[in-house]
């Protein structure tokens, strides 16, 4: 069940649609993508899966927003699946950072969703601009 269960998942939370639409334009090649992911071993520990998702569940990172000084860039995906950008959550969050502000990477045939933060090609420019720009402080 671990097998199906991961499967769903990552297909409900990594793929964008406009990302699934380019990788599997019918349901034949759909077919064949459920096919192939079937067909991979399990690499996690079932436990571990457990354990992580009981962590998150009542997980806030909410809390003190307000003592963040530091310059901060939230970077999310117009198609995440986990975090939709619709929901306004971020950016209502961010306005409690004094220093905070959002990038949102346009949905595309290239991005995958969830999984999009994961590739520095999508925001390698805003990560440099936070980096030239953020203040130095002495230690």
């Amino acid at each position: 069940m671990m097998k199906y269960a991961m499967a769903s998942y990552a297909f409900a939370s990594g793929g964008g649609t406009l990302g699934y639409q380019t990788l599997a334009p019918t349901a034949a090649k759909a077919d064949n993508m459920v096919d192939e992911r079937l067909a991979q071993p399990i690499t996690s520990d079932a436990n571990d899966f457990i354990y992580q998702w009981e962590a998150s569940h009542d997980y806030n990172p909410s809390a003190g927003l307000e003592r963040i000084e530091a310059m901060l860039v939230a970077i999310n995906s117009g198609d995440d699946e986990r975090n939709p950008p619709e929901t306004g959550l971020t950016e209502t969050a961010l306005k409690r950072i004094k220093n905070g502000r959002l990038y949102l990477i346009p949905a595309s045939t290239e991005t995958r969703g969830h999984l999009t933060t994961g590739n520095a090609k999508f925001y390698k420019q805003q990560l440099q601009e936070l980096l030239q720009s953020a203040p130095q402080r002495t230690i």
